[in-house]
């Protein structure tokens, strides 16, 4: 049996990158998958791509806006009939300094990570308590671990969704709903390829295995998250980093 048959997934940031990587994932193992993206013709090319209507669904989503996140959920639940795991994945990067940094570029960061985040959490876990289970899939990083330059609005709300997921699974465990995040390190993106050679060779030789993460590699963690094979596990921080700071 597959390991997410009869399951519908949210995924916001779905229309690209880890995001995606992760749709593809569960939709290989059974899943139904609704993508929430700002960019809702990208969501729906990459709905098309999972496989069409049966299988996925796009949703224009601002995850900073509560209503929008109620509207991506109930979709969920129109489309498909269930909500069973929810994956908080959507966000953005505006690095600077804090000498350079605008007070606009530290809220954009904190509102679309942190507070996306807390929407989608709470939202799913509104629904799940009340049908006792369900998976919730926090996307945190490695910058919320040992913080980095040019990143304090980053790295502060990386940090924080670790709170807000260990808070939020303390809450939700006796309903059966489980929390849990995870920290990517240096993954191989369109972002990330697009860093100064420099910066890019320096930060991979922090890394102890001597390569980049790919996409998939994420994918494959946040899969044993929202599946049964985690089923005793809460709470739980998981590093997909190649061993880099451990």
């Amino acid at each position: 049996m597959a390991l997410l048959a009869d399951r519908t997934a949210v995924i916001t940031g779905g229309a690209q990158g880890i995001g995606l990587a992760i749709a593809r994932a569960y939709v290989r193992e059974g899943a139904k998958v609704v993508l929430g993206d700002l960019n809702l013709d990208a969501a729906e090319a990459a709905a098309k791509e999972l496989g069409g209507p049966s299988v996925a669904h796009a949703v224009q989503c601002d995850i900073t806006e509560a209503a929008q996140v109620d509207a991506l959920i109930q979709a969920a639940i129109d489309t498909f009939g269930s909500l069973d795991i929810m994956v908080n994945n959507a966000g953005i990067t505006r690095d600077a300094t804090m000498r350079t940094m605008t007070e606009d570029q530290f809220d954009q960061v904190i509102d679309v990570h942190l507070k996306g985040t807390w929407n989608g959490t709470r939202k799913a876990a509104a629904v799940m308590r009340e049908q006792k289970h369900g998976a919730i899939v926090n996307i945190s990083s490695l910058s919320g671990k040992v913080g980095m330059v040019g990143q304090t609005n980053y790295s502060a709300a990386k940090a924080g969704i670790v709170g807000l997921s260990k808070a939020a699974a303390k809450e939700m465990a006796h309903h059966g709903v489980r929390v849990n995040a995870i920290q990517p390190g240096l993954i191989r993106s369109a972002m990330t390829e697009a860093m100064p050679e420099k910066a890019w060779d320096q930060k991979l030789a922090e890394i102890p295995m001597r390569r980049a993460g790919e996409v998939e590699e994420v994918a494959s963690v946040a899969l044993f998250l929202a599946s049964d094979l985690s089923s005793y596990m809460t709470g739980t921080v998981l590093e997909v980093t190649g061993g880099r700071f451990m």
